[in-house]
């Protein structure tokens, strides 16, 4: 079967939706050249269980396929970004990135919720704040702008919502990036780290601390978070990205 022709039920969607649809491109200044691809992507087996007239295909197939790409793709962006990562290290952090929790985040920043054919039961239940139905939804839509576009698209997505993301540290709290630090600091041997907590915010139950990692007396990166921990790791993530400028043969 013909990339052109898959999914080709799905063009029996409303008007009003094929507009929200195009509105939902103009946001994220894309063009599906099949654009029941993109319906697809967001088709709920609740919509296709209240139309069986119609003969509608839910986005299943679309989410193997987007789960697939974003493991690669994810993949190729920590190996070429995190090179003195170990196998299990990199596991655990692409495991952070592409879990359903993150996911969820990843849709609900781009108001995926709002675009979802749903069957009038789901919609009435909140389906469109259910965290594995978009979650689903994010991975069929990476499947779908896969078959439209090619592998080169979608990591330019992924370059905009995803993988900012893991430069400023979100998933910083799966990896230890303060003995990453150490060990480019020896193999450089650049001098001594030290860390200092220099900032504390917000009520006691809900604290936010402002974490410098010093290399001899000079600052070399800052990092925020809730706990003195996750402020220290950022901290150390943004100095290893300035050690690697310093230092890019290492």
């Amino acid at each position: 079967m013909r990339i052109e022709e898959l999914s080709q039920k799905n063009g029996a969607i409303s008007e009003n939706a094929k507009n929200k649809f195009e509105e939902l491109q103009s946001i994220l200044n894309l063009n599906f050249s099949n654009k029941n691809l993109l319906y697809n992507a967001f088709t709920h087996s609740s919509f296709v269980n209240e139309h069986r007239r119609k003969n509608f295909e839910d986005n299943e197939r679309l989410e193997f396929l987007g789960d697939a790409v974003l493991e690669l793709t994810v993949s190729k962006f920590l190996f070429l970004l995190f090179p003195k990562m170990t196998e299990g290290e990199l596991t655990k952090l692409r495991a952070a990135i592409v879990c359903e929790p993150s996911l969820v985040n990843f849709a609900n920043e781009l108001n995926f919720g709002h675009y979802v054919l749903l069957g009038k039961g789901e919609e009435l239940t909140g389906g469109r704040e259910r965290p594995a139905l978009l979650a689903d939804c994010f991975e069929a839509f990476i499947g779908a702008l896969y078959l439209d576009q090619g592998l080169e698209t979608v990591v330019g997505f992924l370059e905009k919502v995803v993988f900012p993301k893991v430069e400023l540290g979100t998933f910083s709290q799966v990896v230890d990036f303060k003995s990453q630090l150490q060990e480019m600091v020896q193999q450089t041997n650049t001098g001594v780290l030290s860390y200092e907590i220099v900032k504390e915010n917000g009520p006691a139950h809900n604290r936010t601390f402002v974490s410098k990692v010093i290399l001899n007396g000079n600052e070399l990166g800052e990092g925020h978070g809730k706990s003195k921990k996750e402020a220290e790791q950022k901290a150390a993530q943004t100095a290893m990205r300035a050690l690697k400028e310093q230092f890019p043969k290492e």
